[in-house]
């Protein structure tokens, strides 16, 4: 059991906790045994929810029944202090006795505990909420997609250059191509900062990725960009747009192939399509988002099924 991957769990953050959080490990075990749990929570709550669905060589819960409320404040969640699930299960990364922590908690207090614990690597002042999002060509990486509402040009060069090493990470033959968020492609566009940042990062030569200029809502989807660069005020109501978005399509489509019989005819001949396009529009695939900038990892899920 040396060789698992550990990961520290807040089981008490998110709607419905622990009861989403121990449905998600348990079907997460079903489908990769090469993990341990360190489970932070209630333990009688848990006790009851995970009881013979796991074998107990694959996890072990660290009782609390203190937790990070989701109304309270980024600085009220880290007073509440550290015998919170969620700080408990931070520390432990920092303690080296988990190599990742998931939360689907408060996300400000997600950042404070972790800046406070993991620290920041050299030089980044604050570290960016990032995730996957797909694209016509494939996946991009976006970023900040709600911890940081107010970013300065300094911010945002640093997330330039965290997502390229991300994406570089992750698609190691490929060079990626950062663009800007922002209300339009012309170099006039934008506020103060956002211009200063293209200012910054046009005059600025890297070997690790390519700068595109600005990149406008509707043009997020088509491949051309693979690291999009934004404060997390926007890029957060852009996440949920197309959040909504997806749902709203994949919910209009279901009722449109089940809502007479040819409709329900034509699903059941073009099966295998519908599902890969559901696939490839379903949010809940792409929600998962992780903390960089920080010298050890801590990974935000707003879901776990």
């Amino acid at each position: 059991m040396t060789d698992l991957i550990k990961i520290a769990v807040d089981a008490m953050g998110g709607d419905n906790s622990p009861n989403k959080i121990i449905e998600g490990i348990i079907l997460n075990h079903k489908l990769n045994k090469n993990i341990f749990y360190k489970i932070f929570g209630d333990q009688n709550k848990i006790n009851n929810l995970i009881n013979n669905k796991i074998s107990k060589d694959y996890f072990e819960i660290i009782h609390t029944v203190d937790v990070v409320k989701s109304t309270d404040s980024p600085l009220e969640g880290a007073k509440r202090g550290k015998n919170t699930s969620m700080w408990l299960a931070v520390n432990s990364v920092k303690k080296k006795e988990a190599d990742i922590v998931v939360s689907a908690g408060n996300t400000g207090a997600l950042l404070v505990i972790s800046k406070l614990n993991l620290k920041m690597i050299e030089n980044i002042d604050k570290p960016a909420l990032s995730a996957l999002w797909p694209n016509k060509k494939g996946m991009s990486v976006v970023l900040d997609l709600g911890a940081n509402i107010e970013c300065s040009s300094k911010n945002l060069l640093d997330f330039s250059i965290m997502g390229a090493s991300l994406y570089t990470s992750l698609y190691p033959n490929e060079k990626p191509n950062v663009g800007l968020l922002n209300i339009g492609s012309e170099e006039i566009k934008g506020n103060e900062i956002i211009k200063e940042t293209y200012q910054i990062l046009n005059d600025k030569t890297s070997a690790n990725y390519n700068f595109s200029g600005y990149i406008e809502g509707n043009h997020l989807m088509d491949g051309n960009i693979n690291v999009i660069v934004s404060d997390g005020f926007t890029g957060n109501v852009a996440l949920k747009t197309a959040e909504g978005t997806a749902n709203f399509i994949t919910g209009e489509l279901k009722k449109a192939m089940t809502g007479s019989l040819i409709g329900k005819i034509s699903s059941l001949l073009n099966i295998s399509n519908l599902n890969k396009f559901k696939k490839r529009l379903d949010p809940r695939l792409y929600n998962g988002a992780i903390f960089i900038g920080l010298r050890l990892t801590s990974c935000k899920k707003s879901r776990w099924y």
